[in-house]
């Protein structure tokens, strides 16, 4: 018995390498190293996650997309940091529901109950890997809106004193938060190596803001001659009103958080009432008796 596992064993591992050969994978090592380079995190990839993209990318070949369906997700996997072709995005979240999608046989032969658990459970992994982009960048966009109406006030001050768009979005890029910032340094580097108006434009593309939009309106109108504070100013006031919305509707998600303990604070309050008027009946009566 032990020999025939054995055998099993070297058998399969034989014919996994013989695979890879055919295939030609790269070694684990090497593919390891590739997947790290497209991840924005400083979190080292798996070897699980190693082989799905090696086998994704083989695969990738053999996807097609449309043509604006490629254009989007190319902006939006550049704009989250994750260096890798559409293609390729989209076959790994087809390997890897495909992957868990193969422990349908063994759940079918020890318990077939689990089967549609499986089904389901593969379904679900594709959907969140084909929007785990989407949802990056509405962090990211979130992120870097929270910061815009300082932005916009402090391009109000900046334009009275220079038009130069640059300088201010480098002034800026020294206040700025962590994602904000980094924002702001691609594009102060696009606007040196190309025009400022398409840098702009690329800048806008880059997060698909309306906020953001507004802002470089009236940057390359600046940019044009045309005299822009004025628009910054109505601007400034639009993106207050706009801030202090957000923060009124965060404020109205705390009040739930601290119920449960204005609660058991209002419970406490009562048993010292009620502990301090049973200790005085007690003593009014002890000194009755």
């Amino acid at each position: 018995m032990q020999l025939l596992f054995l055998f099993g064993l070297t058998l399969a591992a034989g014919l996994f390498f013989i695979l890879l050969d055919v295939l030609r994978l790269p070694y684990l090592s090497t593919a390891k190293a590739m997947l790290n380079t497209t991840r924005a995190e400083k979190k080292a990839a798996r070897s699980f996650e190693t082989y799905l993209m090696t086998f994704a990318v083989k695969l990738s070949r053999y996807i097609r997309m449309d043509e604006y369906r490629k254009h989007r997700l190319k902006n939006v996997l550049k704009a989250t940091g994750m260096n890798m072709e559409p293609e390729i995005y989209q076959t790994y979240a087809l390997v890897k529901a495909g992957a868990i999608l193969l422990a349908v046989i063994p759940a079918g032969l020890v318990f077939p109950l689990l089967v549609p658990v499986v089904v389901f459970l593969s379904v679900m992994v594709y959907f969140k890997e084909t929007k785990k982009a989407d949802e990056k960048l509405s962090v990211k966009r979130a992120a870097v809106e929270k910061e815009l109406p300082r932005f916009v006030a402090s391009i109000e001050q900046e334009l009275k004193a220079s038009r130069d768009v640059l300088s201010i979005v480098e002034s800026y890029k020294k206040n700025a938060g962590e994602v904000f910032a980094g924002e702001l340094t691609m594009l102060a580097a696009d606007m040196r190596s190309s025009s400022y108006e398409a840098a702009l434009t690329r800048f806008e593309a880059r997060l698909n803001s309306p906020m953001l939009s507004d802002i470089t309106r009236g940057l390359i109108g600046a940019l044009r001659g045309d005299d822009s504070t004025l628009y910054f100013q109505m601007l400034a006031h639009d993106f207050k009103q706009l801030e202090l919305q957000r923060l009124k509707s965060e404020a109205q998600k705390i009040p739930p958080k601290i119920r449960v303990f204005s609660f058991l604070m209002l419970m406490c309050f009562l048993f010292t009432y009620l502990a301090i008027i049973a200790f005085e009946i007690i003593k009014s009566l002890g000194g009755m008796f």
